[in-house]
């Protein structure tokens, strides 16, 4: 095994020197970048047949020579229960056997590659189903390029950070076995000092710690943003970011807003999941951008049918172009997005996003009412004491942990949830709300999951090309 830190530097200097040629594609026309997408789209299939025995029979028959997104939708889709149960036939280094990979995220408390060339993470997703990731050297590369070119313009365009180097915090992962924690440790430099404060810290620490900083940009959960934004209207937080980005967990208008009252700058939020890397990153107009250049992602409804732009998917399926360590074609991310019609205000020919509000795994189920998320949050949203909270299902409703910077009327508060789901057509529901000092994370990534279903409840919801002939009930607003 070859000394780690100078694998890295050679990894970072890669990076940047591919960098410019990464930033420039931002200004690409949305033609080209169709024709790109293509090009790559017939290399990663031809790639993923040579080398992968599991999509050499899924892709069996398939013209790569004739392949494109309009084709690309008659192959079936992926799911993360695909990859678990084949990913020894899926990765294209016959090295990479899951025991090994999994024998080396158990090694991470300090910084390695696998293998002197492979980056590997993980993700629970929404679900808690568990998902191993591996990325090759340009991979891994493209993985932070996509989002670190943007990053880059910004500071390009500031008269005062373009000429010194640039503090990046980050309240995120703690372990470096997921995708924000090994992204910070691999690519920090001295133009970049990525300073790594774990979501689960306590507040106080936090708190201290970003005071001593004072980074220049801040990444955060949008869960720990909400609860900095509050610490720094409170006077004890004080920093004073140029840019302030969120990421993994959906951002909430509320939380959004908070952020930016206590900071006077914009909020941008980075779209990213372990299996494609950066999906869509902010621009100076805090509006999302996909990575045009970089997947092909396709809305869908919860049958699988493409959903027009506009529209609200229930999920969507993504290929990534750019990683051949793990080929992922049509791969199952349940992400609810819409993709936004008008044009952004930057001139970007990348296609933009509304941000994410919830997750299909997000929904509740009560027998035959399926009820969405947005149920619980507009109640919530309406008091402004509430600084974050936590939404688990019961047979009857649900129980619901707040925290809380201000008195909050509980019991008000749990009947008008109760009386939204009653005009959603429940009996009857019960609803407790309970203040707490922590909510629950889940371990490892130290997501916070906002809304946890009943067990069991997961079979109950419909699958991909299946039909549901439930009725759907309507987000109360």
């Amino acid at each position: 095994m070859r000394d780690y830190e100078s694998l890295r530097q050679r990894h970072l200097a890669y990076a940047m020197a591919l960098a410019p040629r990464f930033t420039e594609r931002l200004d690409w026309p949305a033609d080209r970048l169709a024709v790109y997408r293509a090009q790559r789209l017939r290399e990663l299939a031809r790639h993923a047949i040579d080398r992968s025995p599991w999509h050499r029979e899924r892709l069996a028959g398939l013209d790569t020579d004739r392949l494109d997104e309009a084709s690309l939708r008659e192959l079936p889709p992926m799911t993360k229960a695909d990859l678990m149960e084949n990913f020894d036939r899926i990765v294209t280094d016959g090295r990479l056997e899951l025991g090994i990979v999994e024998d080396h995220l158990r090694t991470l408390s300090t910084g390695s590659y696998l293998l002197d060339e492979y980056t590997a993470v993980t993700s629970g997703g929404s679900t808690g189903e568990r998902g191993v990731f591996v990325y090759d050297w340009d991979g891994w590369t493209t993985f932070w390029l996509s989002v670190f070119r943007y990053l880059q313009r910004s500071k390009q365009k500031d008269p005062e950070l373009a000429h010194r180097p640039v503090v990046q915090a980050w309240v995120a992962a703690a372990h470096f076995s997921h995708a924000t924690a090994a992204l910070s440790r691999t690519f920090t430099s001295p133009d970049l000092v990525n300073v790594r404060f774990p979501v689960t810290l306590p507040t106080a620490r936090m708190v201290a710690g970003l005071n001593d900083a004072q980074p220049d940009w801040l990444v955060a959960y949008p869960s720990a943003l909400h609860v900095l934004s509050v610490e720094a209207r409170a006077g004890t937080l004080g920093i004073a970011p140029r840019r302030v980005i969120t990421t993994a967990e959906p951002l909430l208008p509320e939380i959004r807003a908070t952020a930016e009252q206590a900071w006077g700058v914009s909020v941008g939020n980075v779209w990213a999941t372990s299996e494609g890397g950066i999906v869509a990153s902010p621009c100076d107009d805090s509006r999302s951008h996909l990575s045009d250049d970089l997947l092909i992602v396709e809305g869908v409804d919860e049958d699988g049918r493409p959903v027009a732009p506009g529209e609200r998917s229930a999920k969507v399926y993504l290929t990534n172009l750019f990683n051949r360590a793990l080929p992922l074609i049509r791969y199952e991310i349940t992400d609810e997005v819409t993709v936004l019609t008008e044009p952004c205000p930057c001139g970007s020919a990348h296609r933009s996003v509304a941000d994410i509000q919830g997750r299909l795994d997000d929904v509740f189920f009560y027998d035959d009412r399926r009820v969405h998320p947005h149920v619980f949050r507009s109640a919530l949203a309406r008091h402004a004491g509430v600084v974050e909270y936590q939404v688990r299902q019961t047979r009857r409703g649900a129980s619901v942990a707040v925290r809380c910077a201000a008195p909050v009327d509980l019991q008000r508060l749990g009947a008008e949830i109760a009386d939204a789901l009653v005009g959603l057509g429940l009996s009857r529901p019960a609803v407790a709300v309970t203040a707490v000092d922590r909510l629950e994370r889940d371990p490892g990534a130290a997501k916070l999951r906002r809304f946890v279903a009943l067990e069991g409840r997961r079979e109950d919801r419909p699958q991909a090309g299946s039909r549901d002939d439930r009725r759907p009930l309507a987000a109360a607003h």
